[in-house]
């Protein structure tokens, strides 16, 4: 009986092409749009957590109390050899402890104000200093006395590598501490925001100048994001005079921006299945009131309103599964033709302030496939109840006499 079911569905799909052809293209344009969509958002939720965590951050960071309401190097903390001992090294994917604190650099023209930030170089593959293009040389150690700044403050300073910078800060006590570095390098960043704000050097050197041999804060990059959590938990457990917060609690609105991206992809779905859902009910609505008599037929010679029902359901079912599945596939398609991204530097100073890369690249998450595939073809069944109704409650005679 199904089979039977089956056949008299695709007939009814066949007999009318050019309509069910029409439905069958905004079923796949639609769901080629909600994938490629969905790809979209979630490549922009991933390179907004990817520049949070890059950008000095880490997964997790390790603070003095008090040192986001009042930076400097007076809100210290000594790092014990040993702390790492109770981390689970296999979620970790490296760490860098560092001194930063607010400063003054000045150059023979101009006088800005930026984080400057001792570093291990070693350590810096965790952050966005570890793959940032050079012009000149990087820090050899975290014994180097030279400076390196970004391309864009270096421009602001109208300076180049080899001319030498005054900084100005804070030291252990109190005083101001003013001394000349030599620019080492240049470094390039993804975004002018970053390259304004920060100033590198030797973490030991900096150490001497600001008469303190402590850090100010210990961040900690992880291989995945579900383990930020437990990781989290552990180190507040170790290091329990010390802040431990996570990138979201450090970055709040790439936080909520990351999370907006769930929502947005369910409501773009909305928006384009709730339009669909109209078209297929009207198109189905209309296949059943176009063979009014046929039906009427068919129940005279014993079809049960149960079979009428369902093969009214196989219909609209044939046609959302055949579009989507050539949705998915055209998707997929446009997804691996946009595999190196999609440039957005024309908009680079709205897309910087929102903590987002000029590169934007989809990923295509399989639980978003999943999801979309398996939602679209509920909704393409709940389209199709208000049609078959519709043919259940024709009457023999009323059909018959047509």
């Amino acid at each position: 009986m199904l089979l039977k079911l089956l056949q008299l569905s695709i007939r009814n799909i066949l007999r009318h092409r050019r309509r069910n052809g029409v439905m069958l293209a905004a079923i796949v344009v639609a769901v080629a749009a909600v994938v490629l969509m969905s790809s979209l958002i979630r490549g922009m939720q991933e390179d907004l957590a990817e520049t949070a965590v890059a950008s000095l951050l880490g997964h997790v960071k390790v603070l003095a109390p008090g040192y986001r309401d009042d930076p400097g190097i007076q809100r210290s903390f000594a790092l014990a050899e040993d702390w790492a001992s109770e981390v689970d090294e296999g979620a970790v994917a490296g760490w860098a402890a560092r001194v930063r604190v607010p400063a003054v650099i000045m150059s023979e023209r101009g006088t800005r104000g930026v984080q400057f930030v001792g570093v291990n170089p070693a350590q810096e593959g965790i952050s966005f200093l570890g793959g940032a293009k050079i012009v000149g040389e990087f820090l050899r150690d975290g014994a180097d006395g030279r400076i390196l700044v970004g391309r864009a403050l270096a421009e602001q300073l109208e300076t180049k590598v080899g001319r030498r910078l005054v900084i100005i800060t804070q030291g252990a006590d109190g005083l101001s501490r003013e001394a000349g570095f030599r620019i080492a390098g240049l470094y390039e960043a993804q975004g002018e925001n970053l390259e304004k704000a920060f100033a590198f050097t030797g973490v030991d050197a900096l150490q001497r100048l600001l008469g303190a041999p402590a850090f100010t804060e210990l961040s900690i990059r992880l291989h995945e994001e579900p383990a930020l959590a437990p990781m989290k938990e552990r180190l507040a457990a170790r290091l329990t005079d010390l802040d431990v917060l996570d990138w979201r609690e450090l970055a709040p609105q790439a936080a909520a921006m990351f999370l907006f991206a769930d929502a947005a992809i369910f409501i773009w779905f909305l928006i384009m299945m709730g339009a669909l859902v109209f078209g297929l009910v009207n198109t189905l609505v209309t296949s059943v009131m176009e063979r009014v008599r046929e039906l009427g037929m068919l129940r005279a010679l014993g079809m049960r309103p149960s079979s009428v029902v369902l093969q009214v359901v196989l219909e609209a079912g044939i046609l959302m599964l055949m579009g989507v599945a050539v949705g998915v596939a055209l998707a997929g398609a446009v997804i691996y033709w946009l595999a190196d991204g999609i440039d957005l530097s024309l908009w680079a100073e709205g897309v910087e302030t929102f903590g987002m890369s000029t590169v934007l690249r989809p990923v295509a998450l399989a639980e978003d496939v999943l999801l979309i595939v398996a939602m679209s073809l509920a909704l393409g069944v709940a389209a199709s109840l208000y049609p078959a109704w519709r043919a259940v409650k024709v009457r023999l005679l009323e059909a018959l006499g047509r």
